[in-house]
C-alpha cells in the first residue's frame, strides 16, 4: 500500500506531463499484479467500492476525535483525506498487524464488505496502515484522487509501458475489467493481445488544433471544409452486434443518462458528433439546458420530456462492419449523409457545412454565427483520414473570441492537492440595483487562468481583507471603496433560475488582475443581460 501512496504523492508534486508518464510507467514496471491493476483502475475511475461512502468516514473520525477540533483541522489542511490520515489515532502496539496491507488486500477487503460492515472494515484497515497508506486508502474510498492524471494520460502511460499505440489500449478498454492481468501480460510480451470481449466498443476520437497566428496563411481554403462548432459535448454513438452505447470523448459510457437517445441507436455503425438537447427540427437548447442531463446515472421521464437529447452528427467511423476511418473526410461525409437520412429526425441530424469564399469571409462567419449555441467553426481537410489523437494539420478549431467582464472578488475557498494551503477558488460578482442602493451579486466561480505568482498575490489579498469565515470559505471586503477587480473571460452565458443574478457563465476563467481599477467601475448585471438578449 505504501508504494501506491508514494505514487499518489509524487504525482501530485510532479506538474509536468512527461514526468507523470514516467512515474506511472515505472510503477507499472516495478509493481506486481494485482496491485498495479487496481492502481490503474483507481486512477482511471474504474474502481468501484460500494460499501463505504465519504459520510461514513466522517462518522468514524467523529467517534475518535472532538468534532470541533476536527473541523478546525480540516479547515486548516483543506483536504478530507489528508486531515483524517493525520489525525487518525494510532492503535496500541500489540494490536498492530505484522505487516501493512497491500493495495490488493485493501481493495479485496473493501469490495467484499457489505454496507453494514463497511465502516468496521475501513476502520480496521486505517488502524493497520501508516499515515501515508491511510491517505491512499481514504482516497480510494472517496473516489477523488486529485493527482492531475486523466484516464487518457493513464492509458498513454500503459501504451508507453508496452510500446504500443494508445489507440489500441482505448479500443480494448471497455472489454477489460480490473485488475487487468491479461492486459499487463500482453503489454509485457507474456501473452497475446486480449480479444475484444465486448461489442459496441469505443473508438478513440480525432481531435483538432486551435487556429494560431499565421496558421491560415499556409493553408489553401479549397483543401478544407468548414463546419459549425456546436456548444454541447462530443459523443460517440455505437451499435454493434445488438449492443448500443453512448460514449463521451474520453471513452466514458454515458448511456444511462441518455436512454431516449440510446433507444434510437438502431443502426450498425459508430457515429461521431455533438450531444445537444432540444429538437433538431425546431430548436437547439443551450449548454445550460444540457447540464440538466449530465452526470446523472438515471433520468426521470419529466427531465427527458423537458430536455430531450439528440445528436448532431459529424462523422462516421464504422458502418455495417466496415471500418471507414482510413477513408478521406469527403468520402466519409457522403456515407454519413446517406446514413443520417435514414435515422430518427428527432434524435439525429447532420451537422451542416458552412460554405465560405476565403479566410476573411470565414473569420466574419466565425464571429457572427447564425445560432447562439454555435461557438465557432471547424476546419477539416477534405482528404484527411480519421486518425486518433490530435495530429497537426488535418483538423482545426477556430472558436469565437471569448467575452470578458470586469467583476469584483467576493468569496475565496481553499483549493485541493498542492493548492490546499492557498485560497485559489474565487467567486466574483457584478453590480446590481439603482445608484446609491447597489449590491454585488455573484455571477460565476473560477479557479484557473492566473499564474503561480498571481495566485500568491490573490491569496495574500484574501487573508488581509477577510471579513467573514464559513469553514474553508472566506468572504472578502468588496464594496464601492475597496475590493479586487478581476477581468473574467467566458465562452458563453445562459439564463439561470438557480442564481440570484439570473445568469450562469460557461467556462469562466481569470484573464487579468485589475489592481488598477476601482471596484465602483466594475461591470453591472445589465451588461451581461444585454449579451443574453
Amino acid at each position: 500500500m505504501n508504494r501506491f501512496a508514494e505514487l499518489l504523492d509524487r504525482l501530485v508534486l510532479t506538474p509536468a506531463r512527461n514526468g507523470k508518464l514516467t512515474l506511472l510507467t515505472d510503477y507499472f514496471r516495478a509493481v506486481e499484479d494485482p496491485d498495479r491493476g487496481f492502481a490503474l483502475a483507481a486512477i482511471t475511475g474504474d474502481l468501484s467500492i460500494a460499501a463505504v461512502k465519504p459520510a461514513m468516514l466522517r462518522a468514524l473520525i467523529a467517534d475518535r476525535m472532538d468534532p470541533v477540533l476536527f473541523g478546525y483541522s480540516y479547515d486548516y489542511v483543506g483536504d478530507l483525506a489528508e486531515t483524517v490520515s493525520l489525525v487518525w489515532p494510532e492503535p496500541p502496539q500489540n494490536q498492530k498487524p505484522n505487516r501493512e496491507p497491500t493495495l490488493g488486500d485493501v481493495v479485496g477487503a473493501l469490495q467484499a464488505a457489505s454496507r453494514s460492515d463497511g465502516p468496521t472494515v475501513l476502520a480496521r484497515l486505517l488502524d493497520s496502515a501508516s499515515i501515508e497508506a491511510r491517505f491512499a486508502i481514504i482516497k480510494l474510498v472517496t473516489g477523488g484522487l486529485r493527482i492531475g492524471v486523466s484516464a487518457r494520460l493513464a492509458k498513454q502511460a500503459l501504451a508507453d509501458f508496452g510500446k504500443v499505440d494508445v489507440a489500441e489500449i482505448e479500443e480494448l478498454w471497455h472489454g477489460l475489467k480490473p485488475p487487468y492481468t491479461e492486459l499487463f501480460a500482453w503489454l509485457e510480451g507474456k501473452a497475446p493481445r486480449p480479444e475484444k470481449a465486448a461489442m459496441a466498443l469505443f473508438r478513440p476520437v480525432m481531435l483538432s488544433n486551435p487556429v494560431e497566428d499565421r496558421d491560415l496563411e499556409k493553408l489553401d481554403p479549397a483543401d478544407y471544409a468548414a463546419e459549425w462548432k456546436w456548444d454541447g459535448i462530443r459523443v460517440q454513438a455505437v451499435s454493434e452486434g445488438g449492443a448500443r452505447r453512448l460514449y463521451s470523448r474520453t471513452g466514458d459510457d454515458v448511456s444511462g443518462a441518455f436512454p431516449d437517445l440510446v433507444d434510437a441507436i438502431d443502426f450498425s455503425a459508430a457515429l461521431d458528433g455533438e450531444l445537444l438537447v432540444g429538437d433538431p427540427r425546431g430548436g437547439t437548447g443551450t449548454f445550460s439546458d444540457l447540464q440538466q442531463r449530465l452526470n446523472r446515472k438515471t433520468v426521470s421521464a419529466k427531465i427527458r420530456e423537458k430536455f430531450p437529447a439528440f445528436m448532431r452528427c459529424y462523422d462516421v467511423l464504422l458502418l455495417d462492419g466496415e471500418d471507414l476511418r482510413p477513408l478521406p473526410f469527403g468520402e466519409r461525409r457522403k456515407r454519413l449523409e446517406a446514413l443520417v437520412a435514414t435515422l430518427d429526425p428527432a434524435r439525429f441530424d447532420l451537422s451542416p457545412l458552412a460554405a465560405f469564399a476565403g479566410w476573411d469571409a470565414l473569420n466574419h462567419m466565425r464571429s457572427n454565427p447564425p445560432h447562439p449555441v454555435i461557438e465557432g467553426v471547424m476546419l477539416k481537410r477534405l482528404d484527411s483520414p480519421y486518425v486518433a489523437g490530435r495530429p497537426k494539420g488535418p483538423w482545426f478549431k477556430w472558436k469565437r473570441d471569448p467575452h470578458t467582464v470586469d467583476a469584483v472578488l467576493m468569496y475565496a475557498q481553499r483549493g485541493h492537492g498542492k493548492r490546499s494551503s492557498f485560497y485559489s477558488d474565487y467567486t466574483f460578482g457584478v453590480w446590481q440595483g439603482s445608484p446609491g442602493d447597489e449590491e454585488l451579486v455573484p455571477v460565476g466561480k473560477a479557479y484557473f487562468g492566473f499564474t503561480d505568482e498571481e495566485l500568491r498575490q490573490i491569496d495574500k489579498y484574501v487573508r488581509d481583507n477577510t471579513v467573514e469565515r464559513f469553514g474553508p470559505v472566506r468572504s472578502v471586503r468588496a464594496d464601492r471603496e475597496k475590493g479586487l477587480v478581476l477581468e473574467v473571460a467566458f465562452e458563453g452565458l445562459a439564463r439561470s433560475t438557480r442564481h440570484k443574478s439570473g445568469v450562469a457563465m460557461r467556462f469562466p476563467r481569470i484573464s487579468r488582475l485589475r489592481w488598477d481599477k476601482p471596484t465602483a467601475e466594475a461591470d453591472r448585471i445589465e451588461t451581461l443581460k444585454a449579451l443574453l438578449d
